[in-house]
């Protein structure tokens, strides 16, 4: 099986303008399908953007809403997948999600974040209740978490147990938590055995500073490429040939125990 060429958007966007982040995500698209890119993504809230405030209401959408429909458009343009992030509307609620289109412009995966990190999530968002939401892509099963879910092992032992080769975390990682992207990433890959791509904002946005250092970390723990601080597409193979030997010659999963860990659902 090929490997999965797949390119990390590290970009903030213009927060608040949604026309304005299509048109980024369209010249990335172009770039990245230039490079041989299957998949494309990017960060969280990445079609609004993060830090909007009291615009949240405003600009969130249904899951299959005119931002769906738009880049569902470019992924056929570009013949790529893309995992996008927004605010998702769904009655009186609204949820920080991230969305799988795929190549064929068909909606493969949406993702409602489980674990709301601070304030001002907390005050705008739902938190979603499925702890693992998978899709297909080129023979790869993709699972989706959102920023703060990938600090909880729990969350990515769960996507392991289910069998996600890949998993995608569009992310809002400010200062003074680096040290996310730079240890906690790699150790969550080699930990559950998988590859994990986490891509971030960058920058100042209203009150935050998000830090960059977008990564896809392997299921050795290696990070097969690494963005720095500021606006940057990079590109690295997930290759699931790697994957199977990794998992083969490192049986965490299999050595588990279980009943040992107090969890009700023995993750």
């Amino acid at each position: 099986m090929p490997s999965l060429r797949t390119a990390l958007l590290q970009s903030s966007g213009r927060p608040g303008v949604v026309a304005e982040n299509l048109k980024m995500l369209e010249e990335a698209a172009a770039r990245a399908g230039d490079a041989g890119a299957r998949l494309l993504v990017t960060p969280e809230l990445f079609l609004t953007g993060y830090a909007i405030g009291d615009a949240v209401p405003e600009l969130a959408e249904p899951a299959d809403g005119p931002g769906a429909e738009a880049v569902a458009e470019i992924a056929v343009r570009h013949g790529l997948a893309v995992l996008y992030g927004y605010p998702e509307r769904d009655g009186e609620r609204i949820f920080n999600a991230s969305q799988l289109i795929g190549p064929d412009g068909a909606r493969l995966a949406n993702y409602r974040k489980t674990h709301l990190f601070g304030c001002f999530e907390q005050e705008w968002f739902t938190p979603g209740d499925r702890a693992v939401v998978q899709a297909e892509l080129d023979g790869i099963r993709i699972g989706l978490l959102i920023c703060y879910d990938v600090e909880f092992p729990e969350n990515v032992r769960a996507h392991a147990l289910a069998g996600s080769d890949l998993l995608l975390v569009p992310t809002a990682q400010m200062h003074p938590f680096q040290f996310v992207a730079e240890s906690v990433v790699p150790v969550r890959a080699f930990e559950s055995q998988m590859y994990v791509a986490y891509v971030n904002r960058t920058g100042p946005e209203g009150e935050f500073e998000f830090v960059g250092l977008s990564c896809l970390a392997g299921p050795d723990g290696t990070v097969r490429t690494r963005a720095g601080r500021g606006e940057e597409l990079v590109v690295g193979e997930v290759d699931p040939e790697f994957l199977a030997a990794s998992r083969a010659a490192n049986p965490y999963l299999e050595d588990r125990r279980p009943g040992l860990y107090g969890s009700p659902g023995g993750v």
